[in-house]
């Protein structure tokens, strides 16, 4: 079990991080000499692959990596949009409670900086990598595990699905202006408000 969640982790890295691109075939004997294991950690792994929406079988010739086409991708943020309210809204009641140390916050506010800043200069690939982590601190902040993980495997899908589409934001103040806007909602502990933010930031994001 222990080599088949390596080999799954390891999988999953490659492909988000782009090692591995939309199309391109998988196979247990491949991916096993890549990762210098044997076959049946690997074969395990690329079921998980499969179920996390990441790979699909290719009829016994292995696995491909799957991009999601515009409509799957559309209904994708929407269901992110309504987790990110939740994670949000969550969030900033339990800040409201007195839930959250200072230092997590302080930590949440540095990801939007450095998000905000490597957009700004054009960095993109950063930006993608500072955006995300603001946001699964959030979902970090909401203590709420299921709606954590299931926002993982939506991130996941979005990043392989829109990588070779990366280009600027088209409103990269709104964006920044969003974040800085959100990161206040929960940081006053204003949760309906943080929940309205995050859901229209996400749709903007897809618009």
């Amino acid at each position: 079990m222990q080599q088949t969640e390596a080999a799954h982790a390891r999988l999953r890295e490659m492909i988000v991080g782009g090692a591995y691109a939309p199309g391109e075939r998988l196979t247990e004997v491949g991916v096993a000499g890549v990762l210098a294991m044997s076959r049946t950690p690997v074969r395990e792994a690329l079921r998980g692959l499969v179920a996390d929406g990441l790979v699909r079988s290719a009829g016994g010739r292995g696995v491909v990596v799957t991009a999601l086409d515009a409509g799957a991708l559309r209904d994708t943020y929407r269901v992110r949009a309504a987790l990110e309210a939740l994670t949000a809204e969550l969030a900033a009641e339990r800040q409201a409670a007195g839930l959250i140390a200072p230092a997590e916050l302080t930590a949440l506010a540095g990801d939007a900086a450095l998000a905000e800043e490597a957009t700004v200069e054009g960095r993109l690939a950063e930006a993608v990598v500072f955006n995300r982590r603001f946001h699964t601190r959030i979902a970090a902040l909401a203590a709420n595990a299921p709606a954590q993980a299931v926002l993982d495997r939506l991130w996941d899908q979005i990043v392989v699905s829109t990588r070779a589409s990366l280009d600027p934001p088209h409103r990269p103040a709104q964006v920044n202006g969003q974040h800085r806007e959100l990161l206040a909602a929960i940081t006053e502990g204003r949760a309906a408000e943080a929940a309205a933010v995050a859901r229209q930031h996400v749709l903007d994001t897809c618009g």
